[in-house]
């Protein structure tokens, strides 16, 4: 009887595919292009550092490990953050440096997800790292600025790997298709006109699911009536859910945030929710979403509600604690309620004043009695000369000007008769009072 787990099921079409030179990798030309630094180094042969790949999900960051251990003549080693632990990495460092010891072979240990690490088991590796033990290269998709640690952090060179484009994609799978030895190249497979550039598109720029999907359907379809025939609908199947038309980088992403931007500002928390779940589902970041409802929370309320941008920065917090799927309740909360709080863009319009002004005359000298005066010297010079503290006042009011002299007066803000605005509307006529109180008596 034949053993279920004898090895003799060939690996899947993206693993088979994996490029093994740099002239069949597609993709990455602002960190692979000639000339460019990662190119030279693979080129000559040479890993001068330790190295961490950034990037979305199948960009190449994996393949580029492997293509370089290869270029280094170095013996390879696949870490996974998440089926890993500290005992697998002392017993990697033990056997690399036994290996470099009596074979003055070097080890690199590729570590796919580093960011899933915490701080204790990153720091496992410093050590080995430092002293060259091994050569670690990390993959990661998310900011390796906030998830790996700065020591770490500081002895490996960042490479930024970008999202595959639809063309990109569709080299790629048209090379599966050609491709008899390791491909499909072997099938009679009939692809409608499109079809390819339509799952290149539904991949959203991951390689490997576009691989993964191809095969899926050929899979599907062998044996069948007719032959394999690739139709629109039998690859959005072998996707297994339907893709929601979405391009990150194009014209529907801004349309999806305008959509939830306008929404939350006309204060219909329920297009907000329909908006946002439509850009996460879609497979947005959502941190980028955390971040425009942030921005939301100061530029069309302010202090119109103060807490709008607490829940905000709260949310994007929460999320990033948490992560998907639980996260996107936490951005929900937020949406719904920065849409119903009470708006003012009063702090956006008094910032674009003011910056324009800035623009407009330059940099206006300080008024010298609200200049800082530390030394005997700008004393001399007349620092801090006519400076009124106001808390020697029994009001803490004083008549003082605090602009430069060209923008004496100028009010740049102005609040609306919105939430909490109406309070520092309240707030502002009753500094105004005093101060003029204050000059009257001064006159008289």
């Amino acid at each position: 009887m034949q053993d279920l787990f004898e090895g003799n099921v060939p690996p899947p079409l993206a693993e088979r595919m994996r490029p093994r030179t740099l002239d069949a990798f597609v993709g990455q030309e602002e960190i692979l292009g000639e000339g460019k630094i990662l190119r030279r180094m693979i080129e000559r042969g040479r890993l001068e550092s330790s190295l961490i790949f950034w990037g979305p999900p199948g960009c190449g960051k994996t393949t580029l490990a492997h293509l370089i251990a290869h270029a280094v003549d170095a013996h390879f080693v696949f870490f996974s953050a998440v089926t890993s632990g500290i005992a697998d990495v002392r017993r990697i460092v033990a056997e690399a440096k036994s290996r470099l010891d009596l074979h003055g072979r070097r080890t690199i240990l590729f570590i796919d997800e580093i960011h899933r690490f915490n701080k204790a088991q990153q720091d496992a590796f410093l050590p080995h790292v430092e002293i060259g033990t091994i050569v670690l290269i990390g993959a990661t998709t998310e900011n390796p600025s906030f998830e790996v640690i700065a020591p770490l952090l500081s002895r490996c060179r960042v490479f930024v790997l970008k999202t595959l484009s639809g063309a990109e994609i569709t080299a790629i799978l048209e090379r599966a298709l050609a491709d008899g030895e390791n491909g499909l190249g072997s099938k009679e497979i009939r692809v409608a006109g499109g079809e390819l550039e339509y799952l290149a598109h539904l991949s959203h720029g991951d390689a490997r699911t576009a691989l993964n999907a191809l095969e899926m359907a050929v899979d599907s379809l062998e044996g069948a009536e007719g032959g394999i025939v690739l139709t629109r609908a039998v690859l959005e199947d072998a996707l297994q859910k339907r893709s929601i038309l979405y391009d990150k980088r194009g014209d529907e992403h801004f349309n999806l945030i305008s959509a939830l931007h306008k929404s939350l500002r006309g204060g219909d928390p329920d297009a907000s929710l329909y908006w946002l779940a439509r850009m996460l589902e879609a497979g947005e970041d959502p941190l980028f979403v955390a971040r425009r409802l942030v921005r939301f929370a100061s530029e069309d309320i302010g202090n119109a509600d103060p807490q709008a941008l607490q829940v905000a920065v709260n949310a994007m917090e929460a999320f990033h604690f948490i992560g998907i799927p639980e996260g996107k309740l936490a951005l929900a909360q937020a949406a719904t309620y920065l849409a119903v709080a009470p708006k003012s863009n009063a702090l956006y319009t008094a910032y674009g004043a003011v910056a324009r002004d800035v623009e407009e005359y330059g940099a206006l000298p300080v008024p010298l009695w609200i200049r800082n005066a530390p030394t005997k010297l700008m004393k001399e010079f007349g620092y801090g000369d006519g400076y009124h503290y106001p808390h020697d006042d029994p009001d803490a009011v004083v008549d003082q000007e605090y602009l430069p002299e060209r923008l004496a007066g100028k009010q740049y803000y102005h609040p609306v008769e919105r939430g909490f605005e109406r309070e520092i509307i309240k707030r502002i006529a009753y500094w105004r009072r005093l101060r003029e109180k204050k000059r009257t008596g001064e006159s008289e």
